[in-house]
């Protein structure tokens, strides 16, 4: 029988807010058995840039990363957020790694190709995660905490969704455990009413999102969150969770399947 694992993806909004990340972090915390963990932190980026005089610009939802705003980033993802966090998990008493894909070769990409005239500029796509090289850490005693942030294998850098980054290391580590991904956002989960939080829908499968993207109750963001969590499930993951950062380790919120 495998091992259980428990990866939980932290969203840009519960990082921003001190009380929500440590909430997280403490629901975190309680998990039992082997974790990781992978956060995102687009908020910050923007801020960031903007105080450096960048100009962010986004195409549905996503970040156009030039030059600058990759150095950006780099800054912020790789350093202010990840070792915040980390820190913050050592204060916990958990043994936390901060890592982008960079590190160890944990996650390479390619540079996501031009499409319908629209150019991301250094994003990422991934083409794998290192399975045996994550699970060396956690064996080892070690809470891996991914940052946004892959590389080619030439010696450039890539902004990659962090959804995506969650999505592909619990399917390259669903190998060796029993693995539960859990999607915690400042959302109850998916809600069939945006504007009621008690309208949480209890389960999703492929037929059913088909469905609520046609109708519009599925839009915007939540569209790649819940395809990257069918992938994951498609690829052997055993369990996949959207809720709410302070629900974690519950069974509230979607189940996707």
């Amino acid at each position: 029988m495998k091992e259980k694992l428990t990866i939980v993806k932290v969203g840009g909004a519960v990082v921003e807010d001190p009380a929500q990340l440590g909430a997280l972090l403490d629901g975190f915390c309680r998990i039992g058995g082997r974790k990781a963990l992978v956060h995102g932190g687009g908020r910050r980026a923007t801020q960031v840039a903007s105080r450096l005089g960048i100009e962010s610009r986004m195409v549905g939802g996503r970040r156009i990363t030039d030059e600058a705003m990759l150095e950006v980033v780099t800054m912020v993802y790789g350093g202010l957020v990840n070792k915040g966090i980390v820190a913050a998990l050592a204060s916990r008493g958990v043994s936390a790694i901060g890592l982008t894909g960079a590190d160890m070769d944990v996650m390479r990409s390619h540079r996501r190709p031009v499409r319908d005239g629209i150019d991301f500029g250094f994003v990422g796509d991934v083409d794998r995660a290192d399975a045996k090289r994550l699970s060396a850490l956690i064996e080892g005693g070690a809470v891996p905490v991914l940052a946004p942030l892959t590389h080619d294998g030439n010696g450039q850098l890539l902004n990659t969704n962090a959804d995506t980054i969650a999505s592909e290391a619990a399917k390259a580590l669903a190998q060796a455990y029993d693995v539960t991904l859990v999607y915690s956002f400042e959302k109850p989960g998916v809600m069939a009413d945006a504007d009621d939080p008690t309208s949480v829908i209890p389960s999703i499968t492929r037929a059913d999102f088909e469905r609520l993207t046609a109708d519009g109750t599925v839009a915007g963001g939540m569209i790649p969150k819940i395809e990257n969590a069918l992938a994951a499930v498609e690829a052997g993951v055993s369990r996949v969770v959207i809720t709410q950062a302070s629900a974690i380790g519950t069974d509230a919120g979607t189940v996707v399947h």
